[in-house]
């Protein structure tokens, strides 16, 4: 059977915060050994903050 294009990845927050975010993230948009940035909320500091994504295992 055929792998996914797509891999899962689990952002933890820059800035402490507990929530995580879980992003399926097609393989060849982002280019080899670059980390996904984004900047998301965080519910539990109530403001938008930088998240480093890495793939689930």
């Amino acid at each position: 059977m055929a792998k996914g294009k797509c891999t899962y990845q689990v952002g933890k927050s820059a800035e402490g915060g507990r929530t995580d975010y879980v992003y399926a993230v097609n393989k060849k948009n982002l280019p080899a050994g670059e980390k996904l940035k984004l900047k998301k909320y965080d519910k539990q500091l109530r403001k938008h903050v930088l998240y480093t994504f890495k793939d689930v295992k």
